[in-house]
């Protein structure tokens, strides 16, 4: 593979312009030669433009505001309408790129061509210390529909542009996904089902889980996106503890919402498919107030992974 130029997308709603600053100079700081863009869109709100920062050559800075739907799958198609490079990557406005991150998936993705994208493993800092999240470096549409595979995140994943704007390929970002609650592992999904994805082997981004995310306590959003996940991939079908998986996700948000009837069904049918599902327990035992969600949640998160 050529030295591609490749750009780098940041949604944001601007309420964190200092991590902005450290999450845009750590792309700066990238060790890859080539030529790096970073656009950073504001989701309907001013544009903060940035201009104290340096900008270093072969680097490029483009801020914008939001074209499209209001959120994150919004910012993030408006990003990829403005982006020129013939690779994207995405991020959040608090994580940060390892200076390595990008020259280490280009010498990846030069040893295998057939890779649809290719990611890294992350490092996770939470309750004041950091959890590597890895994984196998070859990952199949069926093993996304077994497991999330938490370490391909939308901070450590590059894709080809010409596959995120053509419809028959992958596609953009759907913004028809409630709240955008899931549209990282669905953008994955759509991609797995084109070609395996591969990661290097060593955390690309540091993901900061020791604040509050925006999806915290939004089991409305989680609910909503999990359920539309499962409706838009049939396939789930085939793999029992995927679907129970999921199943078990969107009980324990109905649980915390209070819907009872809703987290018992989808509780039994979480549990008919895989007995060991625990996330499906844990809704069955929030439901009897024996313990509130958030506090079983932060709980989980302590640990570097997440519901």
């Amino acid at each position: 593979m050529s030295i591609p130029k490749i750009s780098a997308l940041i949604a944001t709603a601007g309420k964190r312009p200092e991590m902005l600053r450290k999450t845009v100079q750590a792309m700066f700081d990238q060790d890859y030669p080539g030529h790096l863009e970073v656009v950073v869109v504001f989701d309907y709100v001013e544009i903060d433009d940035l201009s104290d920062l340096t900008v270093p050559q072969n680097r490029s800075l483009v801020t914008a505001v939001n074209h499209h739907s209001k959120g994150l799958a919004g910012g993030r198609n408006t990003g990829l309408d403005l982006a020129s490079g013939e690779l994207i990557g995405f991020c959040d406005d608090d994580d940060f790129w390892y200076p390595q991150r990008l020259s280490a998936q280009l010498a990846l993705w030069e040893k295998h061509p057939e890779a649809i994208a290719i990611s890294s493993w992350i490092k996770v800092r939470t309750d004041g210390k950091d959890v590597v999240r890895s994984g196998p470096e070859r990952v199949t549409f069926e093993d996304l529909l077994v497991s999330r595979q938490f370490q391909i995140h939308p901070s450590t994943t590059l894709f080809k542009r010409a596959d995120l704007v053509d419809t028959n390929r992958i596609g953009p970002v759907d913004e028809d996904l409630p709240a955008a609650y899931g549209e990282d592992y669905d953008l994955a999904l759509r991609a797995a089902r084109l070609g395996d994805i591969f990661s290097v082997t060593e955390p690309g981004a540091l993901i900061l889980w020791d604040r509050p995310s925006f999806f915290s306590g939004h089991w409305e959003s989680m609910a909503g996106g999990l359920t539309y996940i499962l409706q838009k991939f049939p396939e789930f079908e085939r793999q029992p503890k995927g679907l129970a998986r999921i199943a078990g996700q969107i009980a324990f948000a109905h649980a915390a919402l209070g819907n009872r009837k809703d987290a018992f069904a989808y509780a039994r049918s979480a549990l008919t498919r895989d007995p060991k599902q625990l996330r499906a327990w844990a809704a069955l035992v929030v439901s009897t107030g024996l313990i509130k969600p958030q506090t079983l949640l932060e709980l989980v998160n302590k640990t570097g992974r997440g519901l």
